[in-house]
């Protein structure tokens, strides 16, 4: 008889559709049945000895909440004998229902129960608990994970012992994962989760993978590459990584529609086991990454969001770095203009933040001058190896992408038809904080200052560790002395203005934390929580830093 090894998890949902991914424990027909009489089912599909399924269900009705149950075989399997938490249900949005959005990343899993947990409480089993104590009470219409839901180069202690029984941890890459079957281990340790599992079987989710997923850094260079490709096991953890995001994390990103027109989930959906064929395309995605597109757009009523990859599709080339190769910069520029006047908010999520502290951002911009040869062959060698040992590899380090997208956000800002907000939704830096742009009047070649309100949103870590050194770097980073050296640093690299200033006007927030946008109409509520334990033992709740209201 088929178990249910993973899930479910409630990923895209409109106003009358949904989708649910499973994995069983072998080849079944996994069914999905809504109180409402909605259902749907699909056969699993094996990659590498494992047995999924993405279940869509449509004929639900907008504006209600449905509890559903999960069957493989047509035995019911969800919800688990003796929960303690409600039903899962769907809920779907109707038209002129306030949307919101709470977003994060960066999330070691939590340890088990009975392990005090050195990082401090998870802010996604935080939210859980309120949630299931709560059932009535507000929750997310989607929740955003921007990236690192696995660590691929971190293992806890658990998963290294498990390691330790399957091969020898004296070979690389040592205690990192190394395959496929040790990638599902990290799908398991963090989202079997009691809390998380529960969470997102209830609310929809969108991801998008960051270094960690694969590796640190990843893709920090052309030099970087070249040295990992050298190496007896990159291409296994690459392959393996782009496998086990595709099948656990993509796949529940796309509409019913992309779905089924997605060529390659038709492939291994039809072969007995998609292992080759899923392999095929992760080296092919390798060796060419404008052959594949991981960005994605999702609406939710009049709210657009574009989820940018900022990881695969860059462009290492010295001569010509940029953060996203010219397709799916095209992509990204078609999807933000598209339709005017059909969103009134504009939501871009790329794990790494667009705006960082000044002098993060100098640093960064004057590096990627040296590295290109600004100052000389001693310099470029110096720039590189500084830029692996301090992860000078956000937007700011690729000058020429920064201007593209502050280009591109001041053209779909502006004008009749422009939305009232534009936000940028990133992590990766362990701490939050707000930016606000500003774009400079009377340059001829000026682009003209956006209608809507633009900001820079950074949310991060759900469940991580947050060292001094972040903490005092940052908050220096962003002060006037920091500005200082940071414009030192950019003269000494020769290098351009960058085309908008901007300002923090919120934070810097170090703890495990989320942000929500609640946005209804034109108008839009920002509010950052964070994580924290109970008085004398008690259990943790997600108290509010901050809350705003940032469009009227």
């Amino acid at each position: 008889m088929a178990e249910l090894r993973l899930g479910p998890l409630l990923r895209y949902v409109d106003g009358s559709s949904a989708t649910f991914w499973v994995e069983a424990s072998r080849p079944c027909t996994v069914e999905v049945r809504c109180a409402d009489g909605a259902r749907g089912s699909a056969r699993t599909f094996q990659v590498a000895g494992h047995h999924y399924a993405l279940v869509p269900v449509s004929g639900l009705t907008p504006g209600t909440d449905t509890a559903y149950e999960v069957l493989l075989d047509g035995v019911g399997v969800w919800p688990l004998p003796g929960s303690p938490f409600p039903p899962s249900v769907v809920r779907t949005r109707a038209e002129e229902d306030a949307v919101r959005v709470t977003f994060g990343s960066c999330r070691w899993a939590a340890p088990p129960a009975d392990e005090k947990d050195p990082v401090g409480p998870d802010a996604l089993d935080t939210l859980a608990a309120r949630i299931a104590g709560e059932p009535e009470s507000e929750r997310p219409d989607v929740l955003i994970l921007l990236g690192d839901q696995v660590y691929a180069d971190e293992t806890s202690k658990a998963t290294q012992r498990w390691l330790a029984a399957r091969r020898n941890l004296a070979d690389p890459p040592g205690d990192q994962v190394a395959d496929y079957e040790e990638y599902t281990r990290l799908y398991y340790e963090s989202w079997l989760d009691p809390e998380v599992r529960w969470l997102l079987s209830t609310v929809p989710s969108c991801m998008i993978f960051d270094d960690h997923d694969v590796i640190d850094d990843w893709n920090t260079s052309a030099s970087w590459l070249a040295d990992m490709r050298a190496t007896v096991w990159w291409r296994e953890r690459l392959l393996s990584g782009l496998m086990s995001y595709w099948v656990h994390q993509h796949l529940g990103n796309l509409s019913p529609r992309e779905l089924a027109e997605d060529a390659l989930y038709a492939a291994v959906r039809e072969t007995p086991d998609g292992t080759d064929v899923l392999s095929a395309f992760a080296a092919q995605s390798d060796v060419d990454p404008a052959s594949v597109r991981w960005s994605y757009r999702r609406d939710f009523g009049r709210v657009r969001l574009l989820m940018v990859d900022t990881r695969a599709a860059r462009v290492l080339a010295e001569d010509r770095r940029a953060m996203l190769d010219a397709g799916e910069e095209r992509w990204l520029r078609e999807q933000a203009l598209d339709a005017p006047g059909s969103c009134d908010h504009l939501l871009i999520g790329t794990s790494l933040p667009w705006l960082l502290p000044h002098l993060v951002h100098d640093a960064e911009t004057w590096d990627a001058a040296l590295c290109r040869g600004e100052r000389g062959a001693r310099w470029a060698r110096f720039g590189e190896k500084l830029r692996r040992r301090a992860d000078l590899e956000h937007w700011a380090a690729f000058p020429a992408s920064f201007a593209a997208l502050a280009e591109l956000i001041a053209e779909a800002g502006s004008g009749p038809d422009a939305p009232a907000t534009v936000s940028v939704l990133s992590g990766d830096v362990h701490h939050a904080y707000i930016a606000e742009p500003r774009w400079p009047s009377g340059a001829p070649d000026a682009p003209r200052s956006p209608d809507a309100r633009v900001l820079q949103l950074t949310c991060s870590p759900v469940h991580n560790a947050i060292p001094l050194s972040i903490r005092l770097g940052f908050r220096f980073g962003w002060s006037a002395v920091g500005r200082a050296i940071g414009r030192r640093f950019a003269r000494h690299g020769k290098c351009d203005r960058p085309p908008v200033d901007w300002r923090r006007t919120g934070g810097p927030w170090f703890g495990n934390q989320l942000m929500t946008l609640t946005l209804h109409g034109r108008s839009a509520r920002l509010r950052l929580e964070q994580a924290r334990a109970g008085k004398g033992g008690g259990a943790a709740r997600l108290r509010t830093v901050m809350e705003s209201e940032i469009a009227s």
